[in-house]
């Protein structure tokens, strides 16, 4: 037995046998982890009524195998609520932690991340900013965050008037001179971000950027909550 309290979001649950969930949680203290709810799934204990995605939570669990089984579970504040653009939002930085980031792997940075999101979320901040300010920390934990300040082929910064092309596993690399039919990345959008700074401009190359870092680490299969944002999506 465990007796450790986890601090803790639900990031997904889905039906296990007649009368159980499994849900995956992010935790500070342990990342990401999967366990059992027992018998919760027809019942209105308060147990099950805590198992939604934002909610912040602490909770026990046991067992030594990679499934643990859910031993206690309590709020720590009121549930998040988020209607319409912010709930696709929420759904997708969920989908994406569960994705991406190992079972097992503790990172104050994405849990800090997380928070952030969930709060600007609620808050009605730019989505946009939000997830790609969430986005950037996966990348950072992952290894994968270029250098915003760096031609990596010369070794040289970054300058406000050129422009760049992306290298993957490697960073930016100059555009010459005699070649600027080609298009790039700005590097005065570059530096911006590298500064955390969200122009029209700079939006626009984090969004492409993000797109392209994270498809590796998403895989083929699609994600669900784009999906749904899609169908739900107004159409013009």
């Amino acid at each position: 037995m465990n007796n450790e309290w986890l601090t803790a979001y639900v990031l997904h649950r889905r039906p296990y046998r007649e009368t159980s969930y499994i849900v995956d949680f992010f935790t500070l203290e342990e990342g990401r982890v999967s366990a059992v709810a027992k018998g919760v799934k027809n019942s209105k204990s308060d147990k099950k009524s805590l198992l939604q995605p934002f909610q912040a939570l602490r909770l026990q669990l046991s067992g030594k195998s990679e499934l643990k089984n859910l031993r206690h579970v309590e709020s720590t504040a009121p549930s998040i609520i988020l209607p319409g653009t912010t709930l696709f939002c929420a759904m997708y930085v969920n989908e994406l932690c569960n994705r991406i980031m190992p079972i097992g792997l503790a990172s104050d940075l994405v849990f800090e991340a997380y928070q952030d999101a969930l709060a600007s979320l609620s808050e009605q901040g730019d989505v946009e900013i939000t997830l790609r300010q969430f986005e950037f920390a996966i990348l950072d934990e992952m290894g994968l965050l270029p250098d915003f300040t760096l031609d990596v082929e010369y070794e040289l910064p970054v300058e406000v008037s050129r422009q760049y092309n992306f290298q993957a596993e490697a960073g930016f690399v100059v555009i010459p001179e005699d070649a600027l039919h080609l298009k790039g990345f700005p590097g005065e959008a570059l530096l911006d971000l590298a500064q955390g700074e969200f122009t029209p401009l700079s939006k626009r190359v984090a969004k492409v950027l993000c797109r392209d870092l994270l498809r590796p680490l998403i895989g083929d299969k699609p994600l669900k909550s784009r999906e749904l944002f899609s169908r739900m999506a107004p159409k013009r």
